[in-house]
């Protein structure tokens, strides 16, 4: 494979290089990475309340005031869930590689793509507005009536923010689906699609369809705390179980919005790194396409000590342990994947295993959380907080980073160092592992969630948790170093130095600005790997037409 040569005048990063051009573009490589560059700094932001958190609780009596705590995890809720882990995956990877992976010259709608962003900003400077101006204190799920009564002055700002948000997922989920349908290359069936390909369709889905509800909800909160209408409150005849059960009703399909892009980069990662197509190709879509469904229909396990009746209770639990099943033949399919395989235990490989191992931690523990009994006693404690961010931080952000750096050669004509790499990705594992593991034993031991104080007996497990959380911070920091070096003095990169099928290798590092000079036409299915000799027999048996 020849490696590409300085100055490459088509590529998309060099076609032009003014100010307009990038903040004007159309093309869905440069969006990706306008997005990238949002998200980005909405996660630093986030990460430095989440660093805030753990200092305060490394002692009971701790550092911050009530109110600043209360705001600190407010503002880290919002802004890690809607800001970064929401559109991290489907915004950057997804928007770079969707028409590269299915033959597409860009997405279909390219306009509407870049209002995306400016929407994704737009929603992001309102909720700063909100947290420079003294930030709120509700939780992330301004849960009614405490955001419609009681809390601080501006809830509207901050539930605005979400309602803008919003439309750009919405914008995001239509282009992924119209392009999928649409504009997929000759001879790309569905059966033909990579699992990522099928991991963003499935999303996009699911953001459709779930995140006008959230956006309903956040409005009817804003107009009972300005007008005064008697929607949540009992006071003026409302029911607050009404915003749970709407609230929940978008918010854990919110989860699979989170964890099902990331499953299909895990794909992606593993089928590359062990030189064999994935085991049960036909079975990973339907199980994709499983967990979109029955996200829907899970949403009340949040609400088993909210008052419910028992009878809702049992069938909200038996649908939980449904969805546990395509959930559960994932991880048996990789699993089985990596048996015999001829495996290179590079940084996107180990991202990747650390996906397996941090996503089944959290699965099988919500499924602790599912059982009625249990979560009577576990509810609103920090082992509800570990298994979150088992399946959210631990499960979506190593995807992230597996993916980035899997196609950080295609999106920038460069590799990175590869031992930086691998010791970030060993980082991230142990430090969460460190952070989040001793929140299991908090909350069976009983400490509450989101209290300021605690008593002494547990403030050892604290000090371990926040003592992970700085490892973690390195982890999460030290990739910003090295791939900021690597676009300055990284080798260059081939077309497809990881000799990986799929379309987007079959183009240059970076790619041309229309991707393709010729539309591919595909002639066989994904993951054609030579078991053999290690390589490769085809890039998704395509051939230029």
């Amino acid at each position: 494979m020849a490696t590409i040569t300085a100055g490459l005048p088509t590529s998309y990063v060099t076609s032009e290089n003014t100010i307009s051009s990038w903040l004007l573009t159309k093309d869905h490589k440069r969006i990706a990475l306008l997005f990238f560059a949002s998200i980005t700094f909405f996660f630093f932001i986030g990460g430095i309340a989440a660093t805030l958190i753990r200092m305060h609780l490394a002692t009971p009596e701790g550092l911050l005031q009530p109110d600043i705590y209360n705001r600190m995890f407010t503002m880290h809720g919002i802004v890690m869930v809607w800001f970064f882990l929401i559109p991290s995956i489907p915004t950057t990877l997804g928007n770079f590689i969707i028409p590269l992976a299915i033959g597409a010259h860009d997405l279909a709608f390219p306009r509407i793509n870049l209002a995306s962003w400016y929407v994704f900003n737009l929603s992001g400077l309102v909720l700063l507005y909100a947290l420079i101006m003294g930030g709120i204190d509700t939780g992330w799920t301004f849960y009614t009536p405490y955001s419609t009564l009681f809390a601080n002055g501006y809830v509207i700002a901050a539930t605005l923010a979400v309602f803008i948000n919003g439309f750009s997922s919405i914008m995001t989920g239509l282009n992924f689906v119209v392009t999928i349908h649409r504009l997929r290359a000759p001879g790309m069936t569905w059966m033909r699609l990579p699992l990522f390909v099928w991991g963003i369709y499935s999303v996009s889905l699911v953001m459709l369809l779930a995140t006008p509800v959230l956006a309903m909800t956040v409005l009817l909160v804003a107009m009972e705390r300005f007008m005064g209408v008697g929607i949540f409150d009992p006071a003026r005849g409302g029911d607050p179980l009404l915003f749970q059960h709407m609230f929940w009703f978008y918010s854990h399909p919110a989860v699979y919005i989170m964890i099902l892009p990331a499953m299909g980069v895990v794909s992606e990662l593993i089928t590359c790194y062990v030189r064999r197509p994935i085991f049960g190709y036909t079975g990973m879509t339907y199980a994709l396409m499983s967990i979109a469904i029955i996200s829907f229909f899970v949403w009340g396990h949040h609400m088993f000590t909210a008052g419910i009746s028992i009878y809702s209770a049992v069938v909200f639990s038996l649908m939980t342990f449904f969805v546990a099943v395509p959930s559960a033949i994932k991880v048996f399919n990789w699993t089985a994947s990596l048996h015999k395989g001829s495996i290179t235990f590079d940084a996107p490989m180990l991202y990747a295993l650390g996906f397996v191992l941090l996503f089944t931690i959290g699965g099988l523990t919500g499924l602790i959380v599912a059982t009625v009994a249990l979560d009577v006693h576990l509810q609103d404690t920090y082992f509800v907080i570990a298994h979150f961010h088992y399946i959210m931080v631990g499960g979506t952000v190593s995807a992230f980073f597996g993916g980035l750096h899997y196609w950080w050669p295609k999106i920038t004509g460069r590799l990175y160092p590869e031992m930086w790499a691998r010791m970030a990705a060993l980082l991230t594992f142990v430090g969460f592992n460190l952070t989040f593991f001793p929140q299991f034993i908090l909350g069976y031991l009983g400490m509450p969630r989101r209290y300021y104080a605690y008593p002494p007996e547990w403030q050892a497990w604290n000090v371990l948790s926040s003592a992970g959380a700085s490892i973690l911070a390195v982890a999460y920091i030290l990739p910003l170093g090295y791939l900021g070096w690597s676009l300055l003095r990284g080798e260059r990169a081939a077309p497809n130095p990881w000799r990986a099928t799929g379309l987007e290798w079959q183009t240059s590092s970076p790619p041309p600005k229309h991707n393709f000079e010729r539309t591919p036409v595909v002639t066989a299915g994904p993951y054609l790997y030579d078991p053999e000799d290690g390589g490769f027999i085809a890039q998704n048996g395509a051939v230029n037409a």
